[in-house]
């Protein structure tokens, strides 16, 4: 979040003694002023989910707020559940960059009032321009900043670090949002909700994400957290972030972004590492960085074990045994069976692979094959 367009809408919500939000011109929160009055559905849905629904968006726009110069009033409308409003266009250059929205229910905001406060709504366009500015900018300088060519590298760091972004002598890792569904849209994130240290850019149909290291977890919640909101319930499952090592420098970013993506790849085939999962975290998973991804599912899954994949709960039963350092008791509970039933198992699963189960190799062999098998089995 931006301070100074964070002060300038808490300025006129003091100033007109109304609620007051900013939004960039695809309807993204940016900023609301604190108030002690109430405020309407569609404030509070733009609120907690920082951006107005398509719907609303649509009944705004038919104001003429987004080539207009002066506020603009829109009435309220029973349907929507929209109260009656003032739009203040945040323009510069004649650009509109966003909105500052006014309530204006009891309709005593008068035109006076409005033309008072129509210079800190083009002081907001002005703010917005040059981070826009700034952003596209920083996102060229990414792609050079990944290209591989060590002066290409040197070059776009620093011109990162002269962009006032991350310093060269802060430092950062790689955050990258990831979403498994069909013809899934690119991430639309809301960047104004996210630290002024963050860059982001798309790369290869990911958004990629790179945070000094200190806040990289809290940037990695809050960007999904961003997109989340704008998926189905059930479908937020299907969207991780993945986390990259610290790196000292912004040069040598590369390798965390390369771990970042590895680290969103393990997290959509396992569960307990979703929604947002780290490199450090990923323990044996991290041999997936060791090679191509044949070599690596000959070298770990045994051909004693391949029986066993026909058999996903006897899969299941060996990967709760396992992780928990063949504790009967502790597996039996994830799993919801009795313990007896968890003995019947394992007596089957040394039975169709041939290993024992009290072998610390045979385990080995066997925990390696069931932890690694959703990735790289075809």
């Amino acid at each position: 979040m931006t301070p100074e367009l964070q002060d300038l809408v808490d300025d006129v919500s003091r100033l007109l003694d109304t609620p007051a939000i900013l939004e960039d011109r695809a309807f993204n929160l940016v900023a609301f002023g604190t108030h002690a009055g109430e405020v309407d559905p569609v404030r509070q849905r733009s609120i907690l989910q920082r951006r107005s629904s398509a719907q609303v968006q649509e009944w705004f726009e038919r104001f003429g707020i987004a080539t207009s110069e002066r506020p603009v009033r829109t009435p309220a409308d029973a349907g929507l559940a929209v109260v009656a409003r003032v739009c203040l266009p945040a323009r510069w250059n004649g650009v509109t960059y966003g909105y500052l929205w006014l309530l204006d229910e009891d309709h005593r905001l008068d035109d006076a009032v409005l033309e008072r406060v129509m210079p800190r709504a083009a002081r907001a366009g002005a703010i917005m321009a040059r981070q826009a500015r700034t952003r596209e900018n920083l996102d060229a300088h990414v792609g050079e900043l990944l290209a591989g060519d060590p002066e290409s590298v040197e070059a776009a760091a620093s011109e990162i670090d002269r962009l006032g972004a991350i310093g060269r002598d802060t430092p950062v890792c790689a955050v990258t949002l990831e979403v498994d569904l069909p013809e899934a849209a690119v991430p639309p994130l809301n960047l104004w909700r996210l630290p002024r240290s963050v860059v982001s850019a798309l790369v290869d149909q990911h958004v990629l994400l790179l945070a000094p290291a200190a806040e990289a977890r809290d940037v990695a919640r809050a960007a999904w957290d961003l997109y989340a909101h704008r998926l189905d319930a059930a479908d937020r499952p299907r969207l991780v972030a993945g986390i990259g090592a610290a790196r000292a420098d912004l040069a040598q970013i590369g390798g965390s972004v390369r771990e970042a993506r590895l680290a969103a790849r393990v997290a959509h085939a396992v569960p307990r590492l979703r929604p947002v999962a780290g490199w450090a975290e990923l323990g044996v998973h991290r041999l997936l960085a060791c090679g191509p991804c044949p070599a690596l599912r000959d070298g770990v899954l045994d051909a004693a074990v391949e029986p066993l994949f026909d058999h996903p709960e006897l899969v299941a039963t060996a990967a709760a045994f396992l992780d928990h350092a063949g504790s009967a008791v502790r597996a039996a509970e994830e799993l919801r069976i009795h313990r007896q039933t968890l003995y019947y198992r394992l007596r089957r699963i040394s039975r169709l692979t041939g290993l024992d189960l009290a072998d610390g190799r045979d385990r080995l062999t066997l925990h390696l094959a069931v932890t690694l098998s959703p990735l790289v089995r075809g």
